[in-house]
Parts: C-alpha cells; sequence; structure tokens
C-alpha cells in the first residue's frame, strides 16, 4: 500500500457528493484540493524551521506565511459547495493578490514575486470554463499594468528585504514556483490518465454492448457513408464489417428502398433529429444460391464530433431484423383478408340460400294448402298437376339440402369416400340416362362418346356419379333450346379423362379463377337468372381432388364451356387395400378450410 495512500482517501472524503458520480469531476476535484493543502500545511509546518534560519521575520514574510491559509479556505469552500469554476476563480484572484503586494516591496515588475502572475491563467486552465481562464488572465494583465505603472512612476517604496537576502529570497521563489509548476503538472497527468481511463473503460463497454447485442451500430459519415460497423453485422447480413464500409451497405439496400435510406440519414443529419425507417437488405449468400432481402429496421440519430458544429456531425444508426415481424404482419392482413372473405362468404350463403330454400318452399306451402282447401274445387288433373309440383319442389329442396350437407361434411372432415374397382363405362352411361328427360325438357341435345376398352377406375361409386351429375346437370342448364351437350371419356395414360363440353352461355374469363367457390355464380349465369346454389362445382372440385384427381376448365361467353376432370385409374396415391387412410387435399376451394378426409374400402 503506498504511503499516500491515506492521504488521497482524506482528500476524496473531502470532495463534495456531487462530484464523487463521475470519474473525471471526481478527479478534477482531488487535483484541486490535495496540491493546495499539502502545500499551505507544508509551509505553514515550515514556518519555526524558517524562523530558526532566517530569525524574526519582516511583516511582509508573516504576510506570506498568512496568505497560506487562503488556499486551504477555497479548498473547504469547494468541499462544501461543489462549485468548481468558483473555486478555481477565488484562486486566481487570491494568488493575483499575494503577488501584486509582493512585487511592490520587492522591486515591482523585476521583482522575482512577478514570475507568479504566469502561473494564474495556467492555474486557470483545470477549470475547463473559458469564462474562468478569461477572468483570471484579466487578473494577471491587471496586476502586470499595475506593477508597470508603478515602476514607470517610481511610486515603489523602500524594499523591505535586505540586499544580502536577496538571492536567497529569489532562489526560494523560483523553488516554490518550480513545486508548484510541478503539482500543476502532475495534476494535469493525472487528468489525462483519468480521462484516457475513462475513454478506455467507455470504448470497452461500446466494444463489449456491440460485440453481445444482436443489433447492428454503424456510424455515418452525414454523405451517408459507413465509417465503421459492429461486429454483429455479419451475422445479420453475411458480410464482414469491412466489407460495408464506404457505400458497402448502400450497395446492399434495395433499388427500391435507397431514397427512403438516404431520407433518413439527411434528415437525422440537417435537422438534428431521430429518425426511423424500413428498408430490405440484401443478405450475402452462398455461390449458386438465389439472392435473400430481409426487412430491417433502421433508427439513426446525429452525433457531433466537434460541440454543436453540424457542418461535421456523423450520424448512429442501429439496424434492426424485423423480418419475422413484417411476416406476422403479413399473415395477420392475409388472415384478416381471408375473414373479410369470409364473411362476405357467409352473406352470399344466407342470400342464396335464402332464395334456394324459400324458392321450393313456398311451392310446397302453396299448391299443398290449394290441395287442402275445401273452398277449391279442383278436378284430378289439376290435383295431378300440383302434386307433380309439390313433389319437384321437394326433389330441388332435398339437392340444395344435401349439397349444403356434403359441403359441410367436406370443411369438417367427416365426408367418407369408399374406393372400389368399377367400369366407368356404365356409370357414365347411367348418369346420362338419369338427366336424359331433363335435357329433353330443356330442348337440349345429350350425347355421349366413350372410348372403347376403358380400364376399370377405382373410386368411390357415388362420389364419381355425384361428379358426373352435378357437372351433365349444370350443362343443360345453362344451355339454350337446341344446344347440345358432349359427354366424352378417354383415357390419358394413368388416368381417366372425362370432359363435359357445351355450347352454352359460356363463362367470363373474369370468372374463371373463382369457379369453385362456394355459393359463387359467374357473371353471366346472374345475368341470365338461372337458379343454383353454387355448390356443385365446389363440391366436384372437393370429390375429385379427393381421389388425387384434377379438375380443368375452359370457357368463352357465348360459345360454350369445356370441363374435364381426370381421375386416375389406380385410386388416389397413398391408399391400400384394407386400410384407413385420411387425405389432406389441396384446399377446397370454396369450403373455406382444409379439410381432413376419411377414405375406407368399402366391404
Amino acid at each position: 500500500m503506498s504511503f499516500l495512500t491515506p492521504v488521497w482517501s482524506y482528500v476524496d472524503a473531502l470532495v463534495h457528493p456531487a462530484a464523487q458520480q463521475d470519474a473525471l469531476t471526481l478527479t478534477r476535484h482531488r487535483a484541486f484540493i490535495a496540491p493546495r493543502l499539502l502545500a499551505s500545511l507544508g509551509a505553514i509546518a515550515g514556518l519555526p524551521l524558517y524562523i530558526v534560519v532566517r530569525g524574526i521575520p519582516t511583516t511582509l514574510e508573516v504576510g506570506i506565511f498568512a496568505w497560506f491559509a487562503v488556499p486551504i479556505l477555497i479548498a473547504c469552500y469547494l468541499s462544501r459547495t461543489g462549485h468548481y469554476e468558483r473555486a478555481h476563480l477565488l484562486s486566481s484572484l487570491s494568488v493575483t493578490a499575494l503577488v501584486i503586494p509582493v512585487a511592490v516591496c520587492t522591486g515591482g515588475i523585476t521583482s522575482f514575486a512577478a514570475i507568479w502572475l504566469a502561473l494564474v491563467p495556467l492555474e486557470a486552465a483545470f477549470s475547463a470554463s473559458r469564462r474562468v481562464i478569461t477572468l483570471a488572465t484579466i487578473f494577471a494583465l491587471v496586476a502586470v499594468g499595475t506593477l508597470a505603472t508603478l515602476s514607470a512612476a517610481h511610486l515603489f517604496p523602500q524594499p523591505m528585504i535586505e540586499p544580502r537576502y536577496h538571492g536567497t529570497l529569489v532562489a526560494f521563489a523560483i523553488l516554490v514556483a518550480t513545486a508548484y509548476g510541478a503539482g500543476l503538472a502532475l495534476g494535469i497527468a493525472l487528468l489525462v490518465r483519468t480521462f484516457q481511463a475513462s475513454l478506455d473503460a467507455a470504448d470497452n463497454r461500446y466494444r463489449l454492448l456491440a460485440a453481445s447485442t444482436t443489433d447492428v451500430i454503424i456510424r455515418h459519415h452525414q454523405n451517408g457513408s459507413v465509417l465503421s460497423v459492429s461486429p454483429s453485422a455479419e451475422m445479420l447480413v453475411g458480410a464482414t464489417p469491412n466489407v460495408l464500409l464506404g457505400n458497402g451497405l448502400f450497395d446492399r439496400v434495395h433499388v427500391a428502398d435507397r431514397p427512403a435510406y438516404l431520407t433518413a440519414l439527411a434528415d437525422a443529419a440537417s435537422e438534428h433529429e431521430e429518425r426511423l425507417v424500413e428498408f430490405r437488405l440484401r443478405r450475402d449468400l452462398p455461390a449458386g444460391r438465389s439472392v435473400q432481402f430481409l426487412w430491417v429496421e433502421m433508427r439513426c440519430r446525429p452525433r457531433d464530433t466537434v460541440g454543436k458544429n453540424l457542418s461535421r456531425s456523423e450520424i448512429v444508426a442501429v439496424l434492426r431484423d424485423i423480418s419475422e415481424r413484417k411476416s406476422a404482419n403479413r399473415a395477420i392482413e392475409i388472415a384478416l383478408s381471408e375473414s373479410e372473405e369470409a364473411n362476405a362468404a357467409k352473406i352470399r350463403f344466407i342470400a342464396t340460400m335464402g332464395h334456394e330454400l324459400r324458392t321450393p318452399l313456398n311451392a310446397i306451402i302453396g299448391f299443398s294448402d290449394m290441395l287442402t282447401s275445401d273452398s277449391l274445387k279442383l278436378d284430378a288433373s289439376r290435383k295431378s298437376e300440383y302434386a307433380q309440383l309439390i313433389n319437384d319442389s321437394g326433389h330441388h329442396l332435398l339437392s340444395v339440402v344435401d349439397g349444403i350437407l356434403d359441403a359441410s361434411k367436406m370443411s369438417t372432415g367427416n365426408f367418407e369416400i369408399s374406393p372400389e374397382p368399377f367400369a366407368p363405362a356404365p356409370a357414365i352411361e347411367s348418369c346420362a340416362n338419369l338427366l336424359a328427360l331433363k335435357a329433353r325438357e330443356e330442348g337440349v341435345e345429350l350425347r355421349l362418346d366413350i372410348g372403347p376398352d376403358l380400364p376399370s377406375v377405382m373410386a368411390d361409386r357415388r362420389a364419381f356419379n355425384q361428379i358426373l351429375i352435378n357437372l351433365i346437370s349444370n350443362a343443360i342448364k345453362f344451355t339454350p333450346r337446341d344446344g347440345q351437350v358432349v359427354v366424352t371419356a378417354s383415357r390419358e395414360r394413368t388416368k381417366l379423362a372425362v370432359t363435359v363440353e357445351d355450347n352454352g352461355i359460356g363463362i367470363d374469363e373474369s370468372d374463371l379463377p373463382r369457379l369453385g367457390e362456394a355459393f359463387f355464380q359467374a357473371s353471366a349465369t346472374r345475368e341470365h337468372r338461372h337458379d343454383g346454389s353454387g355448390l356443385g362445382l365446389s363440391i366436384v372440385k372437393s370429390l375429385v381432388h379427393l381421389h388425387g384427381g384434377d379438375v380443368a376448365i375452359q370457357s368463352r361467353v357465348g360459345e360454350g364451356t369445356r370441363v374435364t376432370v381426370r381421375l386416375p385409374f389406380e385410386g388416389a396415391r397413398g391408399t391400400s387395400t384394407g386400410d384407413l387412410i385420411k387425405f389432406v387435399p389441396e384446399r377446397a376451394r370454396g369450403i373455406g378450410m382444409t379439410a381432413n378426409i376419411q377414405v375406407k374400402k368399402s366391404a
């Protein structure tokens, strides 16, 4: 332990509490208090020895030794108040006040004491205050002017020091001045070391922070070029910090986002305010891989290098990867969009079902009321006609309810299909025969063109029939009188291709992408006021996808529509005899969600 440790501990105890919070401020107060206390106490303690060597001191010498109490009082003032600049100002004033009378009594401007005036502004430099340095310099200049004026006017009193002691006093004054200057030099060295230690500590904290955080800290010149980059840039951008210096970072900003990037830096530099900007940044990937851009958020603010000189300001920016946040926001937007579509679908469902259910129900209720009314005298033919209308309306209502139930089962994953091998040609002919009467009533020609030797297909017979009935029924419905509907079946490698083609009203090209959505009807069908819930094609697409097939639709307004269904002969991939398998088909458009459909082989 150093012998000065108790001294420094005592000095630290004298430092004002407000100055102990910062290392540099603490050092300044210590450098002010310690030399004044030590020098003053040492000078006062040496008074007895001085008397032994010198003899009885003169009035001037007594005044000089009494003055050494002033630095102690000023140090106590700083310790009690913490007013560092005022203490320096009082110290400069006290030294000037000592030098003037000593110089007046020892030869004026040529006195050995006049050299002390040069130390007044030098000591004031420790305050780091221009005001204190200026006032201290004024004190010294006023003292020099006073001494020079008195010397020119020969107004000095008789020297109070005997000539034989003049050399001794000069040597003593030079020794004291040298010691005082050495104290100032040591104080400067202490301040420099403390300041450098503070800088090193701040730099180490910055490096530790920059190395520990995943955010990238960047220093920009006011023209936008990069001056330094933290090591975390390599993890974010995939490039070493040196590569990003200069315009390396700007070259990786997405071309469309560069104006926003430069504007944020320019605004931060010119308006001296914080700016926040989001842009895409290219990430370096290994050779052969496609270019990848990630979204980053940059928060930039100015940092003056010299006081408030904005012409030399730098911009400190922090880059943060927000790709996940952008993806989450995009997912929310998609979810909101899908929610809006679902709400619109519900509205369409209510409107469509209200019409589809009300029409046959009104017919059933109306004609049944007429049949049961005693006031109406109906003949047998009229009763038969009304009964037939009630029966037709009941079948129509049943088909609508069946369609809704099938769509509901598919959306909830409860629709079961039972694959079994069967010949497609008889099944197609059976479906056509069921709709032949309807075609004749509508004045539409229904023709079949089935290729020879079609192999058996592994599919659900009921679902296969439902697919064909929906397609043929739609074709007949939207084909005008004297038109024709042609059903063809052929083999395309490993798939059965069934095509239903008509020369009806057709579908507008803008409506083709939405065909298959539940309750959606093309604009042409709406204009022609055709009945239907819009579930038919949606159910067809879902059933085809369950079998591992696909649906292709071609149409032109006024020329007709061609719908082709392709089903694999061997059934959906992944099925096996006797197994209960869950299919996760492609999202059934119009159902609104992905369905898990139970598929099992028929007994």
